[in-house]
């Protein structure tokens, strides 16, 4: 492989129309689930994923033409740089290679990106915001502008109707990131009027959001370290309680205003964007980096949740939405089964119906993932696909939080302040 791959992709050389866009041999069926997923259609002549190992793939590469983009599995290798060394032998220098594995060394990643010619390494468990984040670049040539990469991930949390829970998601994944992980996390609540997470994290609210969307000239950074309210050393709160009678009179651009200001301040800003048509909430929505949909085993929540799925994607978003499915198991709902049969696509988080714990902690004002159990490991698995990347001393999340990719560490500026 050499230096030779790199230059070839940026030189746009090997981009035959006849030959196959992405082969990969992977060792495992979640992994190839994944890779699928946050891959989609993305490749213009095609994917073929087969079972196997780096072993397989430098058998195969002997026989066969070499792909434009070629993804290998080296998890469990013994000698995984021999491996690698072997397969440069035999495919073409134009190749890209991508690199899957288990091994979450600094050292070991930049010796075979900057050594031996690897385009991107991630290592398992993989994502779906991994894979569309590293490798969907380096397969559609498409790279990601400096805006994007630069400063804290927006993450827009929807409900795909009122009363599914996704302000409890938004708030104790908020919690997750800002107290338990201790990164600079803000949780903004884009309905001024009748939202209920500030008072679910048990923060305050003021004037300062609707200022922000009545009048963007305001917004600098010094407004948003004075509108914001906290809760925690590095988790805070940006919310209003106004009036029913005095309606919202939105400037068109506010929204991305103040994402971009808040992109300066923190490391993760959430939005609870409620699922109504207004002007406010689709540029919130169109804006944030990943979409998360929280709905519940309910008809009415299928059919607004493929309406949600329906939306195109923003300029910064190059995966689709995370799907979350709140209160399974609750009497009389569908089931999964019934539900990703009708969405036509796989649901990514289950949530149980555990009524007597949220109940308690809304009406005590206690994040329910304070207590261990499956709502905070969903949580923590939700933070995993949005893109929260883990440092090695980060073990305080029942030892489940971890690295995404070796990769984004050096990417993802906006992780740069914990």
């Amino acid at each position: 492989m050499s230096q030779q791959v790199s230059r070839a992709a940026t030189d746009g050389m090997g981009g035959r129309p006849d030959r196959l866009t992405v082969l990969a041999f992977l060792g495992d069926p979640a992994t190839e689930q994944v890779l699928r997923d946050g891959l989609g259609d993305m490749p213009a002549n095609g994917m073929d994923i087969r079972r196997g190992t780096v072993r397989t793939a430098i058998a195969a590469m002997a026989k066969m033409q070499t792909p434009e983009v070629l993804i290998v599995d080296i998890a469990g290798e013994e000698q995984p740089l021999h491996a690698l060394g072997e397969l440069s032998d035999v495919v073409e220098p134009g190749v890209r290679v991508l690199v899957i594995g288990d091994t979450d060394d600094v050292d070991f990643y930049r010796h075979i990106t900057r050594g031996m010619g690897v385009m991107e390494y991630i290592f398992k468990p993989i994502t779906r915001e991994a894979v569309a984040r590293h490798f969907a670049p380096l397969i559609t040539r498409k790279t990601i502008g400096q805006e994007v990469t630069r400063g804290g991930r927006v993450i827009a949390v929807l409900g795909a109707r009122g009363g599914v829970g996704s302000t409890t998601i938004a708030g104790n994944l908020s919690w997750l990131l800002g107290v338990m992980a201790k990164r600079h996390t803000v949780f903004v609540e884009s309905d001024i009027h009748m939202g209920s997470g500030a008072l679910l994290l048990g923060g305050k609210t003021g004037p300062g959001l609707r200022m922000a969307l009545e009048t963007p000239d305001r917004i600098d950074p010094l407004f948003v370290e004075r509108a914001a309210q906290p809760v925690a050393e590095r988790l805070q709160v940006l919310a209003s309680e106004e009036k029913l009678t005095e309606p919202l009179h939105y400037a068109p651009g506010a929204a991305r205003r103040l994402i971009e200001a808040l992109r300066i301040r923190y490391n993760f800003i959430i939005l609870d964007v409620p699922f109504l048509p207004m002007q406010c909430n689709r540029e919130l929505i169109e804006f944030a980096h990943h979409r998360v949909i929280v709905m519940d085993p309910t008809l009415a929540s299928v059919r607004d949740t493929l309406r949600l799925l329906g939306l195109p994607n923003g300029p910064w978003q190059p995966q689709s939405p995370t799907i979350v499915l709140n209160r399974q198991g609750r009497p009389g709902g569908l089931t999964r089964k019934q539900i990703e049969e009708a969405l036509k696509v796989k649901i990514d988080i289950v949530i149980p119906d555990i009524p007597k714990q949220l109940n308690e902690s809304a009406s005590f004002g206690e994040p329910a993932i304070a207590t261990k159990g499956p709502f905070r490991q969903a949580i923590v698995d939700l933070s995993r696909e949005i893109g929260f990347v883990a440092n090695r001393d980060d073990s305080m999340i029942d030892g489940t939080a971890q690295l995404t990719s070796v990769g984004g560490i050096f990417k993802m500026l906006g992780f740069s302040k914990g």
